[in-house]
């Protein structure tokens, strides 16, 4: 086990979980310098990155070969390599349970296998979004299993992930929130974390940072949220409410835009909220803004199959949904509004294709889909096109030209098209 230095030579970190957030930061950590083991208890994930294949859309097959060739990467489903680490980065899922509670299972277990081979000196950072109290109540009285003391033997912190899917920002630039559970391990976050990004933030603890992440979160979810109930007025009052939002965008000063939208989607905006309404509950108090809503979201996608089953001429339509993930340009199909459409369409017996370049193939309930290619002949047999996701690799003029009707839910064609087969949301 290496110490911690002013240098990454020889500085070996593991980074638990190889999804959307840990895979990138693997990455970033190897560009800096640092030997890296990434872990996941999903085999199929290691086989694909050892075979060198990316199943992550932000990151190409060569990016993967890059990894492996800089001769410090490395990835496992065994937890052994931690025992040589001088670093372990968390960055495992926190979902929501079926009865909407937080889903701590993840981090508990990687914090399990993680004291199975603890050493002194070590730091463990926790990068999964999470209420506060969790690394001080939850994490660290498992890795104290261990036989070893935080704050003596062992250190730890919280530093949120604040990695954005499909956007090209380069992730260097986004500033590093870390808050530790001492100084000690507030000093060692900082010094692993300085080498990688152009910012570090230094908080004042482990519960601000945890909260940091939930605060940025939460603000986008109660916005969004806004902007949806407004979409739905606004269809009474015949006013195009991404008009308005260009027209109060151009004062500059006091406004940030936020767009309606079929739903909110993704591992983050709209479960940290309910991860933040959960803990304010258990002190007797309750967040009003984040109910309402989450009731507004959960809404969204009824409203909009009664949009799209109201352009059809017929109640038996057949119906072409554009993008399925939760947002453009991205695999990513967690809590995603149009997956949700796409199934209760297809159960209340509809006829609903659907097109996707990042979804190949899905399964719902007992059948299997298959993206179709767009044409104008798949176009003109559709009754309604529902644009749900805006990727950008979509051909929208040829949607526009041969269409006979279209749910515009991302305001692709912008608000100064005029035609007269295009609705927007």
């Amino acid at each position: 086990m290496q110490d911690i230095s002013a240098t990454t030579q020889g500085v070996h970190i593991c980074v638990v979980g190889m999804g959307y957030v840990g895979l990138p930061l693997a990455r970033l950590l190897v560009e800096s310098g640092y030997q890296v083991t990434g872990i996941d208890i999903d085999e199929k994930k290691i086989r694909q990155l050892l075979s060198g294949v990316s199943y992550l859309s932000d990151l190409s097959d060569d990016d993967i070969h890059a990894l492996f060739q800089s001769g410090r990467f490395s990835c496992d489903t065994s937890f052994q390599p931690v025992a040589h680490s001088s670093a372990i980065i968390i960055c495992v899922p926190t979902p929501l349970t079926e009865e909407g509670q937080p889903d701590l299972s993840y981090v508990t277990a990687a914090s399990a296998s993680i004291a199975m081979f603890l050493q002194a000196s070590q730091l463990v950072v926790l990068e999964s979004s999470t209420f506060p109290g969790t690394t001080e109540d939850y994490v660290i009285p498992i890795l104290e299993g261990s036989g070893l003391t935080a704050g003596s033997d062992f250190f730890v912190a919280y530093s949120p992930e604040r990695i954005n899917p499909g956007d090209s920002f380069d992730i260097r630039k986004i500033p590093k929130v870390v808050g530790g559970m001492d100084s000690e391990s507030t000093r060692l976050a900082v010094e692993i974390y300085e080498k990688v990004f152009e910012r570090v933030v230094v908080v004042s603890s482990v519960r601000v940072a945890e909260l940091t992440k939930l605060l940025e979160n939460t603000q986008r979810f109660i916005n969004i949220s806004l902007m949806n109930e407004l979409a739905m007025i606004c269809d009474k009052w015949k006013i195009n409410l991404w008009e308005v939002i260009d027209a109060a965008s151009t004062k500059p000063y006091g406004f940030t835009p936020y767009f309606p939208g079929p739903g909110v989607g993704g591992h983050c905006i709209p479960v940290d909220p309910l991860y933040l309404q959960w803990v304010v509950e258990k002190y007797g108090y309750s967040l009003e803004f984040i109910k309402l809503a989450h009731r507004i979201n959960e809404e969204m996608p009824e409203y909009v199959m009664e949009r799209i089953m109201r352009l059809s001429p017929s109640s038996r339509p057949r119906l072409l949904l554009v993008g399925l993930t939760y947002k453009p340009d991205v695999n990513d199909l967690r809590e995603s509004p149009a997956l949700r459409i796409l199934r209760e369409l297809r159960a209340n017996g509809l006829d609903v294709m659907y097109h996707d370049p990042f979804v190949k193939e899905i399964s719902i309930g007992m059948d299997s889909l298959k993206s179709v290619d767009i044409t104008p002949e798949v176009l003109r047999e559709m009754d309604v096109v529902a644009i749900l996701t805006n990727h950008s690799n979509v051909d929208y003029e040829m949607i526009m030209q041969h269409a006979r009707a279209v749910l515009d839910t991302r305001n692709v064609f912008g608000t100064a098209h005029h035609r007269p087969n295009i609705e927007s949301l």
